[in-house]
């Protein structure tokens, strides 16, 4: 499918964008590539694939929730501009 000037002009009147006649042709290309890739996706053999109606259908893989520092506190902080031993150097702000 190949998209013309005028719908062009009347896709960017109906998202309410403005579009300068300049604009038109390269907007033009944009769309008729995603139209491609869209032609594309159409190709793909689908059948006996079950729709998603989301991602919560998925099952989630879980990792165990280790507490760690990282590992690299010196990269961290070496470029504050005050540093207490591993820790970011702040002014005192409440006396």
């Amino acid at each position: 499918m190949s998209l013309d000037p005028a719908t062009v002009r009347r896709i960017a009147k109906l998202a309410r964008i403005r579009v300068d006649e300049g604009q038109v042709e390269a907007l033009r290309a944009d769309l008729n590539s995603i139209l491609g890739w869209i032609e594309q996706l159409n190709e793909v053999n689908t059948e006996g694939v079950e729709p998603l109606t989301g991602g919560t259908q998925m099952a989630l893989r879980l990792r165990d929730d280790v507490v760690t520092d990282g590992g690299i506190a010196e990269a961290v902080l070496a470029n504050a501009p005050d540093r207490n031993g591993e820790y970011f150097g702040v002014p005192k702000v409440v006396e």
